[in-house]
């Protein structure tokens, strides 16, 4: 995750440096929301496949899709190319990310699924911004932008190749399916039938996708703000996302503990949805008032970041709903998380002209409310569950 994140703060503003727009480099991370099929399609093909297979399928895909990109699409300077490439490239990383998610899901014992999903995401975190930008602040100045995109190819390989050669619990080298079942369609339609058969799915699914909207639209349109209205330098604004993200790591194994003693339910919608809300307001008014300093602003970035962490208890909160369809929601789940990818974007390009960055951050602060209300929906895991 630290190879696919080392992009995550400078490559928007790189491509707006080889003379595309910036409506049009968002339309290249909107499309970059192919991830959400990637992830709608992990929890499904894992039930047939095995999560493995479906880890190792991802990996290799994102590798392809990326050689593509670097020995092609941006040398020629082709926007459909770097459009097609980078786009096509999402479905690999949610593939072999979500896929482990799906593993960890199915082999870790439910008394501490909490905390085992706080490690999931600290790790996940640690990867795409955090390490990632940090990096990125110290590969771009040294060795340039394009030559830092060839090194992100060396860590995911680097990450990918011991993962599924070196990790033997055979849980996830099967499929989930009773019986060992491979019926792939009949599984993606069970995937796509769960969000209205299940209504609280659904609506843990809108959670999820809210949870990281505001997030991938920050990542993309938050650095012209930071390096162009705010006068923050680019080195400073990669700091800053990992100071976010850094927060963000802290907080999960805190949620994620809090979760399994307190309530699921209770630290998604405090912790997550109302914390998130605070977290969006502080980012952007917070470094405007006090006039580029940044420690203010690195306050403002922590809040935000914690407060994507509130959200870490919600996949057994969902797989309450339904436990006998366990992958199947996890489908859900991913799809939610893979389309907050092409959200986030979306919502910057559609509203950055006419409301501006102030009325995109209250936007996304709106849709975390939203989602503090929605997961109200959702009893806790205890109450749901089967009689025994």
């Amino acid at each position: 995750m630290t190879g696919d994140g080392i992009e995550t703060g400078y490559l928007s503003p790189y491509l707006v440096g080889l003379g595309f727009s910036r409506g049009g480099v968002g339309a290249i991370f909107t499309v970059y929301g192919a991830v959400a099929l990637g992830a709608f399609l992990a929890g499904a093909l894992a039930d047939a496949w095995g999560p493995r297979r479906v880890m190792a399928v991802g990996a290799g895909f994102w590798a392809c899709c990326h050689v593509l990109l670097l020995t092609a699409a941006i040398p020629l300077g082709s926007y459909p190319l770097i459009m097609a490439a980078y786009g096509i490239r999402g479905f690999g990383y949610p593939l072999f990310a979500y896929g482990f998610l799906v593993r960890v899901m199915a082999a870790a014992p439910r008394r501490g699924i909490g905390a085992a999903l706080g490690w999931f995401w600290f790790a996940f975190t640690l990867g795409l911004p955090t390490l990632g930008s940090l990096l990125a602040s110290a590969l771009v100045p040294a060795v340039g932008a394009y030559t830092t995109l060839w090194i992100s190819l060396a860590l995911v390989l680097a990450g990918s190749t011991p993962a599924l050669v070196l990790l033997r619990e055979p849980t996830g080298r099967r499929p989930l399916l009773p019986g060992g079942g491979r019926d792939v369609r009949a599984t993606l339609r069970g995937s796509v039938t769960i969000l209205f058969s299940s209504p609280r799915v659904g609506a843990g699914a809108v959670v999820r996708l809210v949870n990281t909207t505001s997030q991938f639209g920050i990542w993309v349109f938050m650095p012209f703000c930071f390096t162009g209205t705010l006068g923050f330098d680019l080195s400073q604004w990669l700091r800053l996302l990992t100071v976010m993200m850094g927060a963000n790591l802290v907080f999960v194994l805190l949620f994620g503990a809090l979760g399994d003693r307190w309530s699921m339910r209770g630290t998604v919608m405090w912790c997550g949805g109302v914390l998130s809300v605070v977290g969006c307001l502080a980012l952007y008014y917070l470094p405007a008032a006090a006039d580029r300093n940044f420690l203010v602003a690195s306050v403002a970035a922590a809040l935000f970041g914690a407060g994507l962490a509130g959200y870490v208890p919600l996949p057994p909160l969902m797989t309450a709903q339904a436990p006998e369809r366990k992958g199947q929601v996890m489908s859900a789940y991913s799809l939610g998380a893979g389309a907050s990818v092409a959200l986030g974007p979306l919502l910057g390009t559609l509203f950055l002209g006419p409301l501006g960055t102030e009325g995109v951050m209250w936007i996304y602060a709106a849709l975390h409310l939203l989602s503090s209300l929605l997961v109200r929906l959702l009893p806790e895991p205890e109450a749901a569950a089967p009689p025994r």
